[in-house]
């Protein structure tokens, strides 16, 4: 069964699912992946992709490693448009991936959960960096990034709730959610499409 078939058991979701069909794909260099994510923080994506074509045109195009990342000076990393905050962040990832020998080999062999516990732990990277990790970058089917602004807001419009406290709706959004597992991941995906007007 595909997942659009699973999801449009789901009569309220069915109506937004629309003909688009996504697909999952694995974005292998996990911690660099995890570096972009912070860098990206706060900006708009076109904003992010300037500075993170900068940060690889320090490394001449290609892809880093963590230990090339810790050999540049704090400067050099904030000379490319990151403040402080974030090249410290940027700096967490690797040390913490060197550390822990953090690998896409390794991360690909472990659950969702386990994921989310090994990488919170890094000071800077929270559970909504991660599980956008798992989504976009691991390729994960069943992620539900309940503190998700666009989320919590397309539920919002599509399940019509209103006046809930944000405990309320989280409770509310878990139980609307639970009929799609395990593609959790996808329905996310139409909601934000549906939310961003496609």
């Amino acid at each position: 069964m595909s997942y659009t078939e699973h999801l449009k058991k789901d009569k309220k979701l069915a109506k937004i699912l629309g003909d688009t069909v996504h697909e999952l794909q694995f974005h292998g260099n996990i911690p660099l992946r995890l570096m972009a994510s912070i860098m990206s923080q706060q900006l708009s994506t076109k904003v992010a992709a300037v500075i993170f074509k900068r940060f690889l045109e320090l490394f001449g195009g290609e892809e880093p490693t963590p230990g090339q990342i810790l050999a540049l000076p704090h400067e050099t990393l904030r000379n490319i448009g990151l403040s402080n905050a974030k090249v410290t962040y940027v700096q967490n990832v690797a040390t913490f991936c060197i550390a822990h020998a953090v690998t896409d080999k390794k991360l690909l062999a472990m659950t969702d959960d386990a994921i989310v516990e090994l990488l919170v732990q890094i000071k800077g990277v929270g559970r909504w960096t991660v599980e956008m990790l798992l989504m976009f970058s691991l390729g994960r089917e069943d992620i539900f990034p309940l503190d998700d602004l666009g989320i919590q807001q397309a539920i919002t419009g599509v399940y019509k709730l209103e006046n809930l406290t944000k405990k309320e709706l989280q409770q509310k959004m878990l139980t609307i959610a639970k009929p799609w597992i395990p593609y959790r991941t996808y329905a996310c995906l139409h909601l934000w499409r549906w939310k961003d007007g496609g």
